[in-house]
Order: structure tokens, then sequence, then C-alpha cells
């Protein structure tokens, strides 16, 4: 997934109602090694993270997997002529439900940001919903043709493993299955990766009747 120049856009859509990082951030370090504190936990901070800024977590198995669906499919919303949540973590495969809580039309236009291609362009009324499903990963960006001001972002990937960095550049990702992974975060247009090894809890055997 080439989202080096993705998160250059993506970052600057999702800081409009925060405040951004300043040019004179020094560069982004090698993402520190990832904590491994319990069979199935992962938890960490984002190395060089500056309040504000938005930074996005992923960890990705090495080798393919399958990972079970979401309970509930995820939903972006438009009300007062804004797309919430600003920033929606999607299963790649699995369908995410567009409404319109709006009292007006609006349309959702969706795009990957890498290779501009077109996901679909659909007018959805007051009160109905379109359902899509993401059928490769990748960032999503989102809009409205009608209201040029509206705007989100999407992510989409094979991995439940995902999300944004908390207000102090923490993250955790609990429940892992055992196996080896690559933690990759994007930040302020930049790419850090490391790996980390999830072990399977040891077996405490049953007792010996005696």
């Amino acid at each position: 997934m080439q989202t080096v120049s993705l998160l250059i856009l993506l970052s600057a859509a999702c800081s409009r109602s925060e405040p951004a990082a300043t040019s004179s951030a020094p560069p982004t370090p090698p993402a520190a090694t990832p904590a491994a504190l319990a069979p199935g936990t992962v938890s960490g901070k984002v190395p060089g993270f500056s309040p504000g800024a938005l930074a996005i977590v992923i960890l990705d198995p090495k080798t393919p997997r399958e990972f079970a669906p979401p309970t509930d499919a995820p939903i972006m919303d438009q009300v007062g002529q804004t797309f919430g949540p600003a920033v929606l973590f999607v299963q790649t495969g699995q369908p995410v439900e567009f409404r319109n809580s709006d009292d007006t039309l609006h349309n959702v236009h969706v795009s990957n940001e890498d290779t501009r291609e077109g996901a679909f362009n659909v007018a959805i009324p007051t009160g109905n919903s379109y359902r899509y499903t993401f059928k490769q990963d990748g960032f999503y960006h989102v809009g409205c043709d009608i209201h040029p001001s509206m705007s989100a972002e999407i992510i989409s990937t094979s991995t439940p493993f995902a999300t944004t960095a908390t207000d102090d550049g923490g993250y955790e990702f609990v429940d892992v299955p055992p196996g080896q992974y690559r933690l990759t975060i994007y930040m302020g247009g930049k790419k850090t990766q490391s790996d980390v090894e999830i072990t399977a809890p040891q077996s405490r055997g049953t007792p010996t009747p005696e």
C-alpha cells in the first residue's frame, strides 16, 4: 500500500478542526519497538509525536491470514453538512454504511488517494443510506460534490488492528493472535515501521488427580 503521499493529503484534510503540527517540527525518528505487554497485547507511543498531529497506526500480520468480520458495519453519516467521523477505519471486503441524516440532499464521492481512481459517486437523499464494500486496502478521500467544504477520510485495511494515536501519541491493540507482525506508523507524510512478535500463552496443563 503506497501511502506516503496519501498521508500528506490525509493530514491536511483531517487537521482542519485541530491545530496542525508546525513545519519546523523535527523529522519523525524510526519507530520504537512496540511493547508486547502480554500475549495478545501490543502498545506503545508514536515517536516524535506532536500534540494535535494525526498519527495512524496499523498492525499487519507478515503472513496473510483471515480475520473475523466486524460485528456491525461501520457507519459514516452526514449531519449539519459534515461527514462523521472525519476518519473512519473499515475492514477490506466488509460492507460500510453511508447515511444522510441531514435535512438536505448530499452525494458521497469516494476516490482512492493514491491512484485517484473513483470508488463510487452516489446521491443520498435525506433519511436514506448506501452500502459499499471496499475491495482493496488503501486510503480513500470522501467528498460531497454538492457541498465542496465537506470532506472525510476512510482507511481500509485487511487487518482489524488499525487506529489513530491518542492525544498523547499512545496506541494499543488487544486480542492480537500469535504471530509475526509489522507495525506501521503514518504521521505528517512520513512512514515508519518496526516488527513485533506475539507469542502464544503457555499452557498451565491439567492437574493430575491424586
